[in-house]
């Protein structure tokens, strides 16, 4: 498959001008990286910074990851190394169980708070790291972006091989990526084709057909763990895509609809974009949409079962399920303009209403904005063409 040269502008679409987008753009980086009381980006010394989780106070794989990708996507270079310099100093492992890996959580000051990795932020880590080198060149050190690249996605795949210690994050069996290394079960907002695609491409040449196969595997399962009707996911999933019941580890519920749910969504409409490969996951979309959008539109957002029934609490980041629903116009394959047929139909009417909602939508102040200001970013630059291939 060829890369992706020109990219949909779903804002556009709706009507809005290119000025109106870039003038929008700079107000969500000024307040992610910047604003005095909004921004989750945090310089450190001459050369470091992190991004803060402002709800649990630390700075977490996930949002570091996030915010490279969102820096080398905007180019914003300085910004990427610092992030990148943080996390390579404070959360990378070189030893032990886990030498190779992330630590999943650190304090501010750089402490780790676990000693565990999160395969999501590899993931994403791994694909920033790709696009600067593209982007930006190669430098010295950890500024060596493609081998550092490299390097990670070769951890992924070949921990507890040939005496190194640890477990993979991928099942080797089912190409499925692992909630973390070594357990039975997946959660599908993990689920990458878009990056699987790519990797397999310029990861270590001997590991190119296995991320080839795990773009088609995951597109597959996401196929299946997508609920038929309501287009939900769960947090947590077996490898049929039924929701786990129970983790060992933890009381807590993560069978529901629920935080790291709604990325699920956003992720299938990103790989519609960029590979335009249906397995069956690009309707999961089209369901959710018409189930929050409009099944229960008068109703506010709360907990779900995956298949749509409310439990009463609210939900934790509703600014998230509004970002990534919209997202998820990407996978509706049609104009939101009605342009080349009589009118819009009923699910590019959905869609758009979607994405007019968000673009009418605030970002999160307080403080729980991480989460959904990380969501609503990822969303505004997909829906205006400028999350992209680099």
């Amino acid at each position: 498959m060829e890369l992706k040269k020109e990219y949909r502008n779903v804002f556009a679409e709706i009507g809005k001008s290119e000025a109106e987008i870039e003038k929008r753009l700079k107000e969500i980086v000024h307040t992610f990286f910047y604003d005095k009381e909004d921004r989750v980006y945090f310089p450190v010394g001459d050369d470091m910074a992190y991004i803060e989780d402002t709800g649990n106070v630390d700075a977490r794989t996930e949002g570091m990851s996030y915010g490279m990708m969102m820096s080398v996507q905007l180019d914003m270079k300085e910004e990427f190394d610092r992030i990148w310099k943080w996390a390579k100093t404070y959360m990378w492992m070189d030893e032990g169980t886990n030498e190779g890996y992330f630590a999943w959580s650190c304090a501010p000051d750089g402490k780790k708070n676990a000693y565990g990795p999160a395969p999501d932020g590899e993931e994403f880590f791994a694909m920033a790291l790709f696009f600067a080198a593209h982007r930006w060149g190669n430098g010295e050190g950890i500024f060596n972006y493609e081998r550092e690249a490299k390097e990670i996605l070769r951890a992924c795949l070949h921990k507890g091989e040939n005496g190194r210690p640890g477990h993979a994050m991928w099942n080797r069996d089912n190409h499925l990526i692992l909630f973390v290394p070594g357990c039975p079960f997946t959660d599908p907002s993990y689920h990458l084709p878009h990056f699987y695609e790519l990797f397999a491409l310029w990861a270590y040449e001997e590991d190119r057909p296995f991320w080839k196969e795990a773009a088609q595997a995951s597109r597959k399962y996401l196929s299946i763990a997508c609920h038929p009707v309501t287009g939900m996911s769960a947090e947590y999933a077996e490898f049929d895509g039924s929701p786990v019941k129970r983790i060992p580890w933890t009381k807590d519920r993560h069978d529901w609809f629920f935080s790291d749910s709604y990325r699920t969504v956003a992720n299938i409409g990103l790989d519609c974009e960029w590979w335009g490969v249906d397995e069956g996951q690009w309707a999961a979309a089209e369901r959710l949409q018409h189930y929050l959008g409009v099944e229960r539109a008068a109703e506010p957002f709360c907990i779900y079962e995956v298949d749509g029934t409310p439990i009463p609490n609210a939900a934790l980041h509703p600014i998230a399920i509004t970002s990534t629903a919209a997202q998820g116009a990407l996978a509706v394959p049609e104009r939101l303009d009605g342009r080349g047929g009589a009118g819009l139909s009923e699910r590019a009417r959905i869609a758009r209403m979607w994405v007019e909602h968000f673009w009418e939508l605030p970002m999160r102040k307080g403080k729980r904005r991480y989460y959904d200001n990380c969501l609503y970013f990822f969303a505004f630059l997909a829906l205006s063409g400028r999350y992209r291939i680099w």
